[in-house]
């Protein structure tokens, strides 16, 4: 047994192999070592091997699924080795061989998988210009390829946040905010050309051409690393992977990772799952349109045409009248399984019979479903309904082969409707005779015998028996054969029950064996409509997003933008959706920006609410890019290609990189990438290096934005300084977020006026955030001193203007001093000099 552990654990020695003996997973040696630390299970010895105990660990194989989930979690791979031979019938170990490979990003079970996310495997190949990268969800069957520039990589892999990464061997990852297991491949299987036929044959097509990925050589490596990785794992020709889609940088607004955090989208800044845009936006019915809603929010598109269907959409479930509102659609997805990883399920063979019962229900509602969004005629919700078409044919077929309420597992039995196989109801009515024979031969043999407290039983360990108290045994037949002892009792078996107990347990085994069969043959056919499945599924999830999202516009006074040609932002009365859900009472501010207006020069007090305007008016922005309506009285956006963050003090120490360093880089990507249709968020830029430094680089910074870039900025800041660029640049504006200063209090009223502001009240904000008094009163007292000292009472000092005014005219009076000799004038000389001085003055 041993010798075939080592044989097959040589095949997966970077995997912990998980080795099926009875109804437990065993792992040895090293494996077991890390297995009981990282699962807090016993850690054994049994045997021994060149005189050394062989240490072991387990853990019952029907409850596997809560120990791979921990596992995975902690970025393990394990490969599970199932018996495949027959006991009864094997001489020496029973036949074993791995049956699945399970990794962080090839997982398909439900169970190891979050419902509203998808979890994604990635691999990357790279050239000395091009990223090239595919991913899977393999739980869906989608497969994605693009290319980026190198330098783009990283940010690439922010937005996928793959589970798993492939990567050619000696290839150097670029440092990721969380780094994801990744696994090293000889650069053998990055092979283009081999992976162009190996793509072709799994898409059962000719060649690639149809797919319009002509050219993206790097990818298209990638993309055949992946799925021959996919293959190995799931033991699988992955039937349900029929093609892939390629993503290109024009499809999309571009957001880089930095970003991503800022706004909150799917992860707080702290990295919890909510507050944020998309937990107040999910009113989704199904984990399906969760992840399509999750998919709109990190994917914002730039073609109009389609997010003007969106929004078409999401309309005609707002109206009043209508036949078909958002509240329908979600109460006719409430009762729905997850469709898509199903179908994946199904595909690999792994589906269990609650995933296929659940897939008959789901069927059963299209009919009704169909019916209703055909009644609505508006073209979206028609496209939705050819989706969501009834499908007789699967739907019989699951109806006539599965039970109403099968069994958990197909191990335990009562999987497949009585009345759907002949044979299968003979083997289980010699079952079900056990009951009724039991009882008439214990009826039986108590008269013969005498022996009135005879039972005739049956259990799992034992099988069939006659059980007789101690008391009684004088009176047991000759031909009863002792079965067991007990402490008061003794059983028996006669050959009358020996031939029953043959019959019936064979019986038992050949139902399962005819069910395992008949569900085999229904998995068969099931393949056969795998794209249907996925039709389905794909209809459902777009359907219950854009539900989700009227639910939201309704629920959450949100309007509809307006998408238009020309190059402006104006925004009316935008809100925050997050920070809303927060506060008691939301303050609505405007934003407008145009060409002649590019540049909001922010400032205003700490606390002030800079911060979170930014923020809102690039939330509206991805929104409508989404499709989405808007929290905003009206929105009106022109193109944009790109939105950039620089918001907040991070390092990245385990990266080498400061906070100021940090900034410097987030800064210099915008200034790098940002076009003239980009919209740009910078708060606080220079804030980690001295005040000059600082001061410095945030003027050039804005500057630039505003002359060279010139794309949509939001420029906030407290050095007051900057204020002084809108009377250079006419296309920069100052406004401000108000307070009112009382005694020695501070009121925030969160509105944007025009103009600069006169103070930041960053010593009231330190006396809020608990600073001890005596600590806040000298620093009062220091700042009047600085004030006093360092700049006049009546304005702030201008840097800059100082350091652009022309340098005065010379006095001449200044040119007759410099002329003078002192040390070699005589008294005399001295005291005419003087008068002259004075005369020179005089005159001047």
């Amino acid at each position: 047994m041993m010798q075939q552990y080592f044989a097959l654990k040589a095949q997966y020695p970077d995997m912990l192999l998980f080795y099926r003996m009875g109804d437990f997973y065993e792992v040895f040696y090293r494996d077991a070592e890390r297995a009981a630390k990282m699962l807090d299970i016993t850690l054994t010895t049994r045997g021994a091997s060149g005189g050394q105990p062989i240490r072991m660990a387990g853990v019952p194989f029907h409850s596997l699924e809560p120990y791979l989930a921990k596992l995975v979690k902690l970025g393990e791979s394990v490969a599970i080795c199932e018996q495949v031979g027959d006991p009864a019938t094997s001489k020496g170990p029973v036949e074993r061989k791995v049956a699945r490979v399970v990794t962080p990003g090839t997982l398909t079970d439900s169970a190891l998988l979050a419902a509203t996310r998808e979890s994604f495997l990635c691999a990357v190949q790279v050239t000395e210009s091009v990223a090239g990268i595919a991913w899977i969800s393999l739980a869906s069957g989608q497969l994605r390829i693009t290319e980026v520039p190198r330098s783009r990589l990283s940010a690439e892999l922010e937005r996928l946040q793959p589970a798993e990464l492939l990567a050619p061997d000696g290839f150097e990852i670029p440092a990721l905010r969380d780094a994801p297991p990744t696994k090293r491949l000889e650069p053998w299987h990055f092979e283009a050309e081999a992976a162009k036929r190996d793509l072709a044959r799994q898409f059962g097509t000719a060649d690639l051409s149809g797919f319009g990925c002509e050219g993206m050589d790097a990818a298209i490596a990638a993309a055949g690393a992946l799925i021959a990785y996919c293959r190995q794992t799931q033991q699988s020709a992955l039937p349900h992977v029929t093609g892939l889609r390629v993503e290109r940088e024009s499809e999309f607004v571009l957001m880089d990772a930095a970003t991503r955090r800022n706004l909150e989208i799917t992860e707080t800044i702290a990295g919890a799952e909510s507050p944020t845009l998309f937990s107040r936006l999910d009113a989704c019915a199904t984990s399906m349109g969760s992840r399509r809603l999750r998919h709109y929010l990190h994917h914002p598109l730039r073609d109009t045409a389609t997010l003007r269907e969106r929004q078409d959409t999401i309309g005609a479930l707002l109206e009043r009248d209508s036949t078909v509102r958002h509240a329908h659609v979600t109460a006719a997805f409430g009762a729905w399984s997850d469709v898509e990883r199903i179908a994946a399920r199904v595909a690999l063979r792994t589906a269990r019979p609650r995933d296929l019962a659940g897939l008959r229900d789901t069927l059963a509602t299209l009919p009704d479903l169909h019916a209703l969004l055909n009644r609505s005629g508006q073209p979206g919700l028609a496209r939705a309904a050819q989706g969501l078409a009834p499908s007789p044919e699967i739907l019989d077929r699951l109806a006539a082969t599965l039970r109403d309420e099968p069994a958990t597992a197909l191990r335990e039995g009562g999987v497949i409707r009585d009345g759907f196989d002949a044979e299968l109801d003979e083997l289980r009515a010699i079952q079900s005779d056990c009951g009724a024979f039991l009882l008439d031969m214990e009826k039986r043999e108590r008269e013969r015998t005498g022996i009135a407290n005879l039972r005739v039983e049956f259990n799992k360990v034992h099988g069939f028996f006659i059980e007789v108290t101690a008391g009684q045994l004088d009176k047991v037949p000759v031909e009863y054969k002792r079965r067991q002892t007990m402490k008061s009792a003794e059983r028996f078996i006669t050959p009358e029950l020996k031939t029953f107990e043959d019959k019936a347990l064979a019986a038992g085994d050949r139902a399962l064996a005819r069910e395992k069969e008949l569900y085999e043959a229904l998995l068969d056919d099931l393949n056969r409509h795998i794209v249907r499945l996925q039709e389905i599924a794909d209809a459902a999830a777009s359907l219950d997003a854009l539900a989700s999202l009227a639910a939201s516009a309704e629920a959450l006074n949100l309007n509809r933008p307006e998408l238009v040609a020309d190059d402006v932002i104006e925004i009316e009365a935008g809100r925050h959706l997050v920070v809303e859900g927060q506060v008691e009472a939301f303050i609505p501010n405007d934003a407008s920006l145009t060409r002649s207006r590019q540049l909001l020069l922010i400032t205003g007090p700490n606390m002030g609410g800079k911060s979170t305007y930014m923020r809102q008016v690039a939330q509206i922005a991805l929104l409508a890019y989404c499709g989405a309506f808007v929290p905003a009285k009206s929105a009106r956006l022109g193109p944009l290609d790109r939105i950039f963050t620089r918001i907040g003090a991070s390092d990245d120490l385990a990266g080498g990189r400061s906070t100021f360093m940090v900034e410097m880089t987030e800064a210099a990507s915008i200034l790098n990438n940002a076009t003239a249709r980009s919209l740009v968020l910078v708060d606080e830029i220079g804030r980690g290096t001295s005040t000059f430094d600082g001061l410095a680089l945030a003027y050039s910074i804005a500057r630039h934005l505003a002359e060279s870039t010139r794309c949509y900025t939001l420029f906030a800041t407290h050095y007051f300084e900057l204020t002084q660029l809108a009377t250079l640049l006419p296309n920069i504006a100052n406004v401000h977020l108000d307070a009112v200063e009382h005694k020695d209090k501070i009121i925030f009223l969160h509105k944007l006026e025009g103009g600069p502001a006169d103070k930041s009240y960053g010593i009231h904000v330190a006396h809020l955030a608990g600073i001890p008094r005596d600590v806040v009163r000298a620093a009062r007292k220091h700042l009047a001193e600085l004030e006093k000292h360092l700049r006049p009472a009546s304005s702030q000092s201008d840097l800059f203007a100082a350091a652009a005014a022309p340098e005065p005219e010379r006095h001449p009076l200044l040119d007759a001093i410099d002329a003078l000799q002192p040390d070699s004038l005589s008294p005399k000389e001295a005291l005419e000099a003087l008068y002259r001085l004075k005369k020179l003055g005089d005159d001047q």
